[in-house]
């Protein structure tokens, strides 16, 4: 039989402050050495590409807003909403959504100006979101006039 615990030990605050706290410090140590080895790869992999780079675009590189940060790539990304927005002009106004192109307007236009209000001010962001936002009153605007335009053939029926 193993060694017998005092009513202390089993108590759930003896688990908290003596033994969890163990477990998560050898935990994070793992973690830590971990991002940190990553983290070491990522900077390697980086600068190769900085020494790959024409001196025009180092610059650019280097930026607060550049390709090495989500500054950059979030925006990049938000580009696909903007495409889709443009590809669904195809589509007939009666199929469209007017909440979805309302958030779609909203957002963008309250976005745009968040970008220009954060450090480092942020123009790719800014510019995809007033296409963004140009997109959905484009698709409110075509909402509204099939709307008008079959209320008024209904009128002209009757």
């Amino acid at each position: 039989m193993g060694p017998s615990r005092s009513v202390a030990e089993c108590a759930p605050s003896y688990y908290l402050i003596e033994v969890l706290p163990v477990q998560l410090s050898s935990f994070f140590r793992k973690f830590l050495y971990t991002m940190n080895a990553g983290r070491v790869i990522w900077t390697r992999f980086l600068g190769q590409i900085e020494g790959a780079l024409p001196r025009k675009l180092v610059p650019f590189w280097k930026a607060p807003a550049g390709p090495q940060t989500i500054f950059f790539w979030a925006p990049a990304f938000k580009w696909g909403l903007v495409f889709a927005g443009i590809a669904d002009l195809a589509r007939p106004a009666d199929k469209l959504s007017p909440s979805q192109s309302t958030a779609l307007a909203a957002t963008g236009l309250i976005w745009a100006r968040y970008s220009l209000v954060i450090i480092p001010k942020n123009w790719l962001l800014f510019s995809v979101n007033i296409g963004l936002g140009l997109t959905g009153i484009n698709q409110l605007c075509r909402i509204a006039y099939y709307r008008y335009s079959q209320a008024q053939l209904e009128e002209e029926k009757n």
